[in-house]
């Protein structure tokens, strides 16, 4: 079976994106894990696919797996991606996008980066969820042998915050999967830990839920960004430097975020899958 898709990155955040607008059929779980395999397959942090919304607004409903076959509620780079293949590809100049998170509505700037409104950030502590009650703000969990003081964050999926003077000396490999599989997280979490460079710029590095250690996270990054402000660590309009690059972060007085950054193109092809 041939499968034609498109290879595209946000600061290095990468994803195979697969066209079904018009139909096609679902990936099973070896074909996702195939197309995300970065030695056999196209290799991906997220495969992402693109189909018809019943939501009369929208003019597609995206739906992003991880190279371990789960299902993510949102990712915000993939957002930025989207976007732009939307509007360069399949020739929509009104942006809604329907996602297991609700409807999000990015728009091309003069520039050529992607801004999305990311909806407003969730703190209750059952919303997000964990297992607390609500909000879970310099919190003391303990994982592994080691304590964390955290605080929990949704951006339509579940985040884990953690505030360190040097995150560059921060064992990610080893933390992060103990911290984005604990029992706190019912749904899973991801996982970012967070330098206050000073009020308007932080510096983060994320442990993706179902990928791993990924180099940019746009839903982390603006996690990042309430969290710092809740925490009164900086202020409501930062710059969020990540390992592919930097996203601005407005966490504007109505409650909504909003994300700004670049969408990469890197190559299309056809796939071919024997089952």
């Amino acid at each position: 079976m041939d499968i034609p898709f498109v290879k595209m990155h946000g600061l290095g955040n990468d994803f195979v994106i697969l066209d079904h607008l018009d139909g096609g059929e679902t990936p099973g779980e070896p074909l996702l894990r195939l197309l995300a395999d970065r030695r056999f397959g196209i290799g991906c942090d997220q495969v992402v696919r693109l189909v018809a919304s019943s939501t009369p607004e929208c003019c597609a409903r995206m739906e992003i797996y991880n190279p371990d076959a789960s299902q993510a509620e949102m990712c915000g780079n993939a957002a930025r991606c989207v976007a732009l293949y939307l509007q360069e590809k399949r020739g929509f100049t009104s942006l809604a996008v329907e996602t297991l998170a609700g409807i999000i509505r990015p728009h091309i700037l003069p520039d050529g980066r992607v801004a999305v409104d990311m909806g407003e950030p969730r703190l209750e502590g059952r919303e997000i969820p964990t297992v607390w009650s609500g909000p879970v703000v310099g919190h003391t969990l303990q994982a592994g042998e080691e304590e964390f003081s955290i605080t929990a964050v949704s951006m339509g999926n579940p985040h884990c915050v953690i505030f360190h003077p040097q995150v560059e000396q921060v064992a990610l490999a080893a933390c992060g999967p103990l911290l984005s599989e604990h029992p706190a997280f019912p749904r899973r979490t991801n996982v970012e830990f967070v330098q206050v460079v000073n009020p308007q710029r932080l510096r983060m590095r994320v442990w993706e839920r179902g990928a791993g250690i990924t180099p940019a996270c746009g839903t982390g990054a603006c996690a990042s960004a309430v969290a710092a402000v809740v925490n009164g660590l900086c202020q409501r309009q930062v710059v969020v430097q990540l390992d592919g690059g930097e996203l601005e972060i407005h966490w504007r007085e109505d409650n909504r975020v909003i994300m700004i950054g670049p969408a990469s193109w890197v190559f299309a092809g056809t796939f071919w899958w024997q089952q």
